[in-house]
Parts: C-alpha cells; sequence; structure tokens
C-alpha cells in the first residue's frame, strides 16, 4: 500500500480554471473585462486616488519521498490574503490585508511622499507593519518569487514582518532606507531593530538591470515577564525547514539560544537581469551575542540562481525588488529556473547542522493574475551526524491581485 496519499485535485481544478481563462476571448473592446490581466477589482477618484482590493490564495502540494518517514506529505491552502489599498500616485498609499490562513495580519501601513508635503522628493516615510529588509528574497512579494519557497538562509535568517517606521529613497541608479521596529502585530518578537539598506543599480533598462545591495540590522530581543513577575532572558532560534512550506519539520536547527543580549544581521544581493536571462544570489549571515559569559553564535548561508523565460519575456525590476514575467502571448509565459542553497548552522557548542538543497523550478504565468509553479528539491541535511536527503515535489496554484 502506499505510505501517503498523494492528491493533487485542487491544483489541477485551479489549473483548469486558468487554461480555460486563457483560452477565454482577449479581444475585448476597451474599457472591457479582460479576465487574464484586467479584473474589476479597484476603482479611481476624480482626483487620481485608486482603491483597489489585494487578493491573494494559493493552493500548495508537498511530496517527500527518500526521507526515512521523517516528513508526512501534504495538501492544503498556503496563503489566503484578503484586504484592500488607497493609492494616489506622488502623494500617499496605505494597505491592510490579513491571511486567513495562517491567521496573523500581514502589510498594514501607511506612506507618505515628501514631496507632497514639502515640494521636492526626500524620500518616503512608512508607518506600520511591514517587512524588514535583510533578506532580497524576503522582502519579495510570495506571488512573485521564482521558487515557490525561499532558500535556507532567507528562511534561518530572515526577521519577517515587524510595526516600526521607515524613510526609503530611491534614484534610477541608487536606493537607500532606515528603518526602526518593534514586534508584530500578533504581540510577539518583543524588542526592537534598527535596519538600513543600501543598492547600486548601474544597469536599470526595461530588460536589463544589474543590482548590487547591502543590508544590515541589529535587533535586541526582549524576555517575557513570567507569572511571578520575573523578567525571563531573552531568546533566539535559527531553523528553516528543507524548502517546503507545508512541514514544520527542519533537518537543521540552533535549538533556543538563552541569554540573548543582540542579534546583528548582513545580507549581500546581486540580481542581473539580461531579456529573458536572469542570475540571483544572496550570502545572509547572523551574529548572536549574549549577556552572559559565553561565545558569539554565528551562522551564515547563500544562495544563488539563474532563471531562462523560454518565451522571450523579461523578469520585472522596480523599487528595487523583482516582480513576475508579464506574458506576451495569449497563452502566457513560460519560466525555468535551478537553484543552489547552503546554510551552516554549526558554530562552537551549537551544532545546529549543515544543510544544502538543489532545486529545479517551472513557473507558467497565465495573464498578470494566475500563475503555476513546480519545483523538484533535492535536500541534504547533516545534524549531529543524523542524515536524511529528502526529495521533494512541490506543486502551487495560485491567484493575486
Amino acid at each position: 500500500m502506499p505510505r501517503r496519499s498523494k492528491p493533487v485535485c485542487a491544483v489541477l481544478t485551479l489549473a483548469a480554471s486558468a487554461c480555460f481563462a486563457t483560452l477565454a476571448p482577449t479581444h475585448a473592446k476597451a474599457g472591457d473585462i479582460d479576465w487574464l490581466d484586467h479584473w474589476p477589482t479597484h476603482f479611481q477618484t476624480g482626483d487620481g486616488t485608486d482603491i483597489g482590493l489585494v487578493l491573494r490564495y494559493q493552493y500548495d502540494v508537498n511530496d517527500f519521498s527518500h526521507d526515512n518517514n521523517a516528513f508526512t506529505d501534504a495538501h492544503t491552502n498556503r496563503r489566503k490574503y484578503l484586504g484592500f489599498y488607497v493609492k494616489k500616485p506622488g502623494v500617499y498609499d496605505a494597505s491592510v490585508y490579513y491571511d486567513f490562513q495562517s491567521k496573523q495580519w500581514q502589510d498594514a501601513f501607511f506612506r507618505l511622499q515628501s514631496q507632497a508635503v514639502l515640494g521636492e522628493d526626500f524620500g518616503a516615510l512608512r508607518f506600520g507593519q511591514s517587512k524588514t529588509p535583510v533578506s532580497f528574497e524576503g522582502v519579495t512579494t510570495s506571488t512573485q518569487t521564482t521558487f515557490i519557497e525561499l532558500a535556507l538562509p532567507s528562511q534561518a535568517v530572515y526577521e519577517n514582518r515587524r510595526i516600526g517606521v521607515d524613510w526609503a529613497i530611491q534614484r534610477t541608479h541608487w536606493l537607500a532606507s532606515l528603518g526602526y521596529y518593534g514586534e508584530n502585530m500578533a504581540g510577539k518578537n518583543h524588542g526592537h531593530t534598527w535596519v538600513a539598506r543600501a543598492a547600486w543599480i548601474p544597469i536599470h533598462e526595461a530588460d536589463r538591470v544589474l543590482h548590487l545591495g547591502v543590508a544590515a540590522s541589529e535587533e535586541r530581543p526582549y524576555g517575557l515577564v513570567n507569572a511571578l513577575g520575573v523578567q525571563q532572558p531573552a531568546t533566539a532560534s535559527f531553523k528553516t525547514p528543507p524548502e517546503a512550506g507545508l512541514t514544520t519539520v527542519t533537518l537543521v536547527s540552533s535549538g533556543t539560544l538563552t541569554h540573548v543580549n543582540h542579534i546583528d544581521r548582513l545580507g549581500v544581493e546581486g540580481l542581473w537581469i539580461d531579456g529573458p536571462w536572469s542570475v540571483q544570489s544572496e550570502y545572509l549571515q547572523a551574529k548572536t551575542t549574549f549577556d552572559v559569559p559565553k561565545p558569539n553564535y554565528d551562522l551564515s548561508g547563500y544562495y544563488v540562481f539563474g532563471s531562462w523565460v523560454v518565451t522571450g519575456e523579461s523578469r520585472q525590476y522596480h523599487d528595487g525588488n523583482v516582480s513576475n514575467v508579464i506574458p506576451t502571448h495569449p497563452w502566457g509565459a513560460v519560466e525555468f529556473a535551478v537553484r543552489y542553497s547552503d546554510l551552516d548552522l554549526n558554530d562552537g557548542r551549537v551544532q545546529g547542522g549543515k544543510e544544502h538543497d538543489w532545486t529545479a523550478g517551472a513557473n507558467w504565468y497565465l495573464g498578470t493574475h494566475l500563475r503555476l509553479q513546480a519545483n523538484y528539491i533535492r535536500a541534504f541535511g547533516n545534524r549531529k551526524g543524523l542524515v536524511i536527503d529528502p526529495h521533494i515535489v512541490e506543486l502551487r496554484a495560485e491567484i493575486f491581485i
């Protein structure tokens, strides 16, 4: 008998719907609804303010093999985002949306452009919950990433969303930002973080980009107060599943680090796009220091991937980040990609393990709101002599606005 069931019905159903949409007529008159690209989810007021819906739905299938029964196959919703945005170009924008799958608030912020107040562009100020910028992959929207899940070091080091304030300025060939953050809207991750990011973009054309950047942060976590009113020491933990989002099983983990004083994170990022070809890479590290006499704990990792859009289109780049391929054919665009990622959580007495993964991926972009993805992952994990090298097949169907 098979060890686990492997249902893909929901993915195939959504895929069939997407294919139907692709085959539907797309020669509507101006102003009509184009079911591939122009959905009736927003409207503009007389002064140019744009008000619209935020919708992101993803259904995933994770299938594991050669894993010593460490993992369980899974098929379920990955994300169910719903919210809205309001934007007046050159003046302000605001977004708020909630993930009904994880039951957590995601982005919830208001951003004001300085030019609207001062008459000159000195950047923008943002208030609320947003992503912290150490990890190029991490700050890329989940519906815009080339692979289904983030690379190993991105998942281990990325600090995710926090409530705070940040300033950002962008020019054609450079960008910079500075932010200060506290806990998140779930009331977790107590403490505060300073973050800075800068990038140089010497080539910035429609289908040719060279982006070189660096980001750094210092997090000072706070310990919780227990029922007796005693302050507990601050803790931290670094771990990641093998680039599979429907499992909590990890091959590498630092365990819980106690008496944490602060965590310094560093990311060095690079992106090259030349028509249908692109290469993206990042090096990430985190250094944890303690308020008791013991050595620092250092971890590091990197990834590099290349992609080829077979149908000739290009990955998009704007505002210091990447976004999806925009198809030029009525049946969509197809992209192939290969990624290598490496993470080392061993340092001194903390033997968190080492892991490296190879991932092969394929993406089918159906207009600008539908995408089908397939990834094959070959993971290699070794923690304290326990070696598990699973094979993972992942499928995703997603709708996004």
